[in-house]
């Protein structure tokens, strides 16, 4: 999970975001080959033995909070309200519901931040997320989880439609594909995000959630065929 670690130390490109172009850059094996581990990402989301499913879940959805509110950070002085005037991935576009279900179209980075600051205060309630030994999780739990790992989605899936080319500038793309990878396999492992919600994303996903095959063994040296000197030499009588 130390995969994002050093954007600070990196220097953002210049210029605003050029317009999104129906061809999918980030389908390119140019850029899918790019990752930051080589080890199947399944290994890390399996709930182990010892550990308590709500407290894995919990444990995970609040790293994957953080991790994909910092790449979003990196690339959030591009998205502004001129250029990402909604918020969009491939054709969808997403609304914000309030707390009362009023549907509002808005734009991308305010979209984000309501979602930013929406899983900020859920994971940080101790009635939600308890972090004391012996606190119950809440019956509502696993909802609010489901909801938390929806909202994130929507930001992986504009930080791919939208500015993907702001990330190979920063030559980000191995860690958003590798954080993109282990958040799908985490979701498809508990059944936290529905199918129809992900599958405007299941081209990338069926490229980055695929375990990379081994690599090729290196073919071997011809023999090299025998010195004179270590034949075995018949001697004439």
């Amino acid at each position: 999970l130390e995969y994002l670690v050093g954007y600070c130390s990196k220097t953002k490109p210049n210029g605003k975001k050029p317009p999104a172009e129906e061809k999918k850059q980030y389908l390119e094996p140019e850029f899918t080959k790019i990752r930051v581990v080589d080890f199947d990402l399944k290994e890390l989301v399996v709930l182990p033995r010892e550990i308590d499913l709500n407290e894995w879940l919990a444990s995970n959805t609040t790293t994957f909070f953080n991790l994909i509110n910092l790449q979003y950070s990196t690339i959030s002085e591009f998205c502004t309200g001129d250029t990402c005037q909604a918020m969009t991935a491939c054709n969808t576009i997403y609304y914000w519901y309030d707390e009362r279900g009023k549907k509002t179209k808005c734009t991308a980075p305010q979209y984000v931040d309501f979602v930013m600051s929406l899983c900020q205060k859920l994971v940080t309630d101790e009635e939600i997320f308890p972090t004391k030994y012996g606190k119950e999780f809440p019956n509502s739990f696993e909802s609010l989880v489901k909801k938390i790992c929806r909202y994130l989605f929507h930001v992986l899936a504009h930080l791919y439609w939208a500015h993907f080319k702001e990330t190979v500038a920063l030559d980000l793309q191995g860690h958003l594909n590798t954080l993109y990878a282990h958040f799908i396999v985490f979701v498809r492992e508990f059944n936290l995000v529905d199918p129809k919600e992900t599958c405007i994303m299941d081209d990338l996903s069926e490229i980055l959630c695929t375990p990379a095959p081994p690599p090729a063994p290196t073919p071997s040296a011809p023999a090299s065929a025998p010195s004179p000197s270590s034949q075995n030499h018949v001697t004439e009588r």
